[in-house]
């Protein structure tokens, strides 16, 4: 079973070529060519390339050219705007794209939208009518993504980040998962499986961050590992881990078999994005 990572941000440097939105805490450049060579350093075989938001917005031109420079390492998710009321056609072309595995909405407090936004709506009939899974990023605002997931149910979701708001430099906040609760009770939702990323920051221990363990088994046991997403969110991780302390305690931890280990850290991303990294000759 391949690996892969279902959550990568690549970008290049802020220049007027290709302003950023805001300079969050990230290297200065990680580039596609880059992010692949991080990957191959620890056996990483594919990853789904979120387009970042943070500097990007929802423009996904530099995804588009990763994904056309590296067409059996990455596959590309672009977030999409719910203010736009034109947003089904921005779907539509998204399809048309070589690459393309889904789409991307922010549900997060500061974004001040409930799940009955209109646009939101739009978003969701359109992914039925594509053929795309929905990425909901809902940290910290898990009742709303909950309900944005009842609310269409014939709508595939995939939810970012363990629903878990993580830091964005450490420590781990006192009770990181205090949201645990209501991530399981998501869980009861069959159009909806989680990534399993970012995890490794939400530990309030040193490398190799065993206290995650025991959460993760709770989560493990109510979503299934098919529908549990493995992936590092690097390099929004950065300040806190880097790439290779991501990937290798999930690699090395004798928490998992090693059918869990496959389904978890490929099998269950390859199923809900239809996508697998082309095999290594």
């Amino acid at each position: 079973m391949p690996i892969i990572d279902s959550q990568v941000h690549a970008y290049e440097a802020n220049t007027p070529k290709r302003p950023w939105a805001t300079v969050p805490n990230w290297p200065d450049h990680v580039t596609g060519d880059e992010m692949v060579a991080a990957m191959d350093k620890v056996g990483v075989d594919g990853a789904i390339f979120i387009s970042a938001f943070s500097q990007y917005r929802y423009d996904a031109s530099y995804a588009v050219e990763v994904a056309r420079a590296h067409p059996k390492r990455m596959a590309i998710v672009k977030p999409v705007d719910p203010d736009d009321p034109a947003v089904a056609d921005v779907v539509a072309d998204w399809k048309k794209t070589p690459g393309t595995v889904g789409i991307r909405i922010m549900l997060t407090k500061e974004n001040g939208r409930g799940p009955d936004h209109p646009g939101l709506g739009r978003i969701a009939r359109a992914a039925v009518q594509y053929d795309f899974p929905v990425n909901v990023l809902c940290w910290d605002n898990v009742d709303a993504g909950t309900a944005l997931v009842d609310r269409y149910p014939e709508t595939r979701f995939i939810i970012d980040h363990l629903a878990i708001l993580q830091p964005r430099v450490p420590p781990a906040s006192p009770q990181p998962w205090a949201d645990l609760p209501k991530v399981l009770e998501l869980a009861k939702r069959p159009n909806a499986v989680i990534k399993v990323s970012g995890a490794c920051t939400l530990s309030r221990e040193s490398y190799p961050f065993n206290d995650i363990w025991d959460p993760l088994a709770r989560v493990f046991d109510a979503w299934g590992f098919e529908r549990c997403l493995w992936g590092t969110d690097w390099t929004r991780a950065f300040a806190v881990v880097n790439y290779e302390q991501a990937v290798k305690p999930f690699l090395e931890t004798k928490r998992l078999s090693d059918s869990e280990r496959a389904m978890l850290m490929g099998g269950a991303c390859a199923k809900a994005y239809g996508w697998s990294p082309a095999p290594k000759k």
